[in-house]
Parts: structure tokens; sequence; C-alpha cells
């Protein structure tokens, strides 16, 4: 039987996308602490949707730098940008062109380098805009008693614009919606499922692919937002009432991952529906891409 202790172990490893590989050194050498840790990743990443806000006009070349999937990629840009060490801050200009996965998927890859266990997750903030509650990762890591949730995305900047009453390094659970809870509360009628997604995407087939996704970084497959396969409804679809059963089963598990962590490798790795292929289409580009 897989204990605490296993479970802990497998989240302290790299996967294949926080793995920094030739670059361990260098994430090595980024702040050890959480707040330090932040505002170093505030330094080094430019979230494509806020780069208007800072003053950026992105070329559709830098655009596509968000669709760099692992560490070791995106650490190479950054230093074909700047060859500066991680730790030190960038200008605008020269900031990898990313978002919250990307500054999640780093903060997940430092902690895993310092022995500490930390996951991805996926699912939805209430703290961007009142109106809707907006796709989103957290990085969430074991502190010795308890999984918190850390979002390292939001600087000063983006605090004085969106206001957030909360510390963003220990963000509550009614402020980051994770997927399955969102999609719990959506099925037992306490919250409506179009108020979820993001811009004009929202409904139910937002809400089932993103429970894929976090199901998936929970087995240590944190894949772009935008990467779609498996069981994922295409935008506007239905959803057939046996697939609903499946997605509620998949909300089920991902509400306590500790405690259902056997069944949901077991589903990452042999249900076709959950399982990560060599090959998932990245509605974005809208192609398959080999992963």
């Amino acid at each position: 039987m897989t204990t605490t202790n296993d479970v802990l172990d497998f989240y302290r490893r790299q996967s294949r996308m926080s793995d920094p590989g030739a670059h361990a050194a260098r994430l090595a050498a980024l702040p050890d602490d959480l707040t330090g840790l932040s505002a170093a990743l505030q330094g080094l990443i430019l979230h494509e949707h806020w780069s208007g806000a800072y003053g950026q006009v992105l070329s559709e070349e830098r655009r596509g730098e968000v669709h760099l999937r692992d560490i070791p990629a995106m650490i190479d840009r950054m230093l074909e940008h700047d060859t500066r060490p991680l730790g030190e801050t960038r200008p605008l200009e020269t900031r990898l062109i990313g978002n919250c996965r990307d500054y999640t998927l780093f903060t997940v890859a430092a902690l895993r380098a310092r022995g500490v266990p930390a996951r991805s997750r996926c699912g939805f903030g209430t703290y961007f805009d009142p109106r809707q509650k907006v796709d989103h990762w957290v990085a969430e890591y074991w502190d010795g008693g308890r999984w918190v949730m850390a979002d390292a995305q939001i600087d000063s900047f983006q605090a004085e614009r969106i206001h957030p009453d909360f510390d963003l390094l220990d963000v509550p659970p009614d402020r980051f919606l994770v997927a399955g809870a969102a999609w719990r509360a959506c099925r037992a009628g306490e919250a409506d499922p179009n108020t979820f997604g993001i811009m004009a995407m929202t409904g139910w087939w937002f809400l089932a692919g993103n429970l894929v996704r976090d199901a998936a970084a929970l087995a240590g497959r944190e894949m772009l937002p935008w990467d779609c396969w498996g069981a994922m409804p295409e935008p506007g679809d239905a959803i057939a009432e046996a697939s609903l059963a499946w997605f509620d089963r998949l909300a089920e598990l991902t509400a306590d991952p500790d405690a259902n962590f056997d069944t949901l490798i077991a589903l990452n790795r042999d249900d076709e529906r959950q399982t990560v292929p060599p090959v998932v289409f990245n509605a974005v580009r809208q192609r398959p891409e080999e992963i």
C-alpha cells in the first residue's frame, strides 16, 4: 500500500517537464525561500496576456515562447535573451514570454530541486475578475504538515490592479478552485459553469478540459493549458451522461489526490481517456504536436 511518505517522495522527484537537466545548477542558484523565488521568477517571465499592461508589444515570434513545454527549453530561451544568472531581474524586453503554468512549473521545479514535495494544480482563480473564475495554475507544496497553494505570478504591478485580499503564497482553496472543486460546485448547482474559463471560452467543456489537465499534472504530466487529448470535449460540446459520470469520478479523485494517489497514477497510465499520448493537439496553434 502506498504511504504518505511514498506520495511525498513522488512529488519530490522531477517530472519530464520540470527536470532542469543540464540547467540544474542554474535552477539551484535561485533563492531558497518562496518569497525570494517568486520575486526572481517575476523578473524572469512576462505573462503574455499582461504584456500590454506593462507597455510591451509582442511579436508573433515572442508570443510563440508560451508553447515551450519543459524547463530546459524555457531556460535555453531565457539565456538566448540574457546570459546573466537567473536570479538577476531582466528588463521587460528580455523576459521569457510565458503564462501562469510557466510560473507554476518553475516554482515546482525549484522546490523539487530542494527536496520539497511540490506539484502543479490546474483550476480557476477567483481573484482576477469578479464576473469570472479565470483559467489559472498555481503551485502546491508540502510545508511539513499540509499542502499550501502558492501563486508566483502576481507581482506588485498586478496586485495593484487585482487587489488580492489574501497571502498569494498561501492561497485559500476558495480563492483558487482546483478543477475538480469547480466541477463539483457546478454539478451541485452551487456555481454557474458559464462563469468558469477565460475570455469567451467558458462552460462544461472548459471545466472538463481543466479537470483532465489537473489530473495529468498530479501524475507528473504538466501539459500546456491548451494541450488537448483523451476525454476532453471540443469547445462548446455537450457532455454525454456517461461522460459526466466519468468526470464526476475524476473530480472526486483529484479532490484528495493523496488518498487516491494509486488510482490517479493508474488512470493516467492505463485509461486512454486520461493518459497523455505521444502526440497531443495544440488548440492555440490548431495542430497536433509531439511531446
